[in-house]
């Protein structure tokens, strides 16, 4: 009996769902999450979580008198910087979390890319961003990532586990570095071959007046969205979101969309291709 129901779990669709640390400070969001994932699960989806903590690793930084620094949205981890990471994202958000998840009913499963080599990365050689400048950027202890254990992935999830992933990720040689979890959630759902990427903010979608609700971008294909980009309409931290969804577009991936998590029916409606939540991102 257990044989065919492995093979039945490993073929459900798989949404990847990013959530911003922004949206954990929130109780109406946290719950939203939880009720969002319990419908995909009704709906005979796998769901693998991935989650930040940007706004939890400032205020942590601002308690131990550290500055922190950005780039277009992106974040400079000093060696110093990468010590607070670990312990906000795997000490404090993952496992409060998981904490929220397992007490409506979602059988979550936290972890960070460290455990079981599940994400391997290398660290990032100085850049050029969009929104950065000419200049090269050195991002410190900042990685990006090269292989997912889709093993692993693939066997909690066909123990029916939740996997609830903080963004970090490690070499060979042990060393740990800070990920963006926008291009981690990418990663996995490229590799993964996930049907659905889901990234969770608080703002719940693009706009072209973020004061007017009734501005929402209900939908952007791909050269849209650059020219937004290029234009000032999608700033800061989206940039990136944005980025990363255009580079997935041809990856196989159905449905990518920008969304929060306040409606319980969010994440199974833009499963089901319908642009009433959020911003659906697509090629065409």
């Amino acid at each position: 009996m257990t044989a065919p129901r492995k093979e039945r779990a490993e073929h459900k669709p798989l949404a990847v769902i990013k959530v911003g640390g922004d949206i954990l400070l929130d109780d109406r969001q946290c719950i939203g999450i939880t009720k969002n994932i319990l419908r995909l699960v009704d709906n005979n989806w796998r769901v693998v979580v991935l989650h930040g903590g940007g706004p939890q690793v400032s205020e942590m930084q601002s308690r131990c008198g550290i500055q922190p620094r950005k780039v277009a949205g992106r974040r400079i981890t000093s060696k110093a910087d990468l010590v607070l990471v670990k312990q906000v994202l795997c000490g404090q958000v993952n496992v409060d979390l998981v904490a929220v998840l397992q007490a409506q009913g979602v059988n979550a499963f936290g972890c960070h890319g460290a455990s079981g080599k599940l994400i391997v990365a290398a660290r990032r050689p100085p850049i050029r961003v969009s929104g950065g400048g000419l200049e090269l950027i050195d991002f410190g202890e900042v990685g990006d990532v090269t292989a997912i254990n889709t093993t692993l992935l693939g066997r909690l999830l066909a123990a029916d586990q939740i996997p609830v992933i903080a963004s970090l990720g490690i070499n060979h040689s042990g060393e740990v570095f800070n990920i963006n979890a926008d291009t981690t959630a990418v990663q996995i759902a490229r590799q993964m071959s996930a049907r659905v990427l889901i990234f969770v903010t608080s703002i719940g979608g693009i706009f072209k007046d973020i004061k007017d609700p009734a501005s929402r971008f209900a939908h952007l294909d791909a050269v849209t969205a650059r020219k937004h980009i290029d234009n000032g309409i999608i700033v800061g931290g989206m940039i990136p979101k944005v980025e990363e969804a255009l580079s997935l577009l041809e990856s196989g991936v159905d449905t990518i969309a920008i969304t929060d998590s306040r409606d319980a029916e969010a994440f199974s409606s833009i499963a089901a291709g319908k642009r009433n939540h959020g911003t659906l991102i697509t090629a065409h």
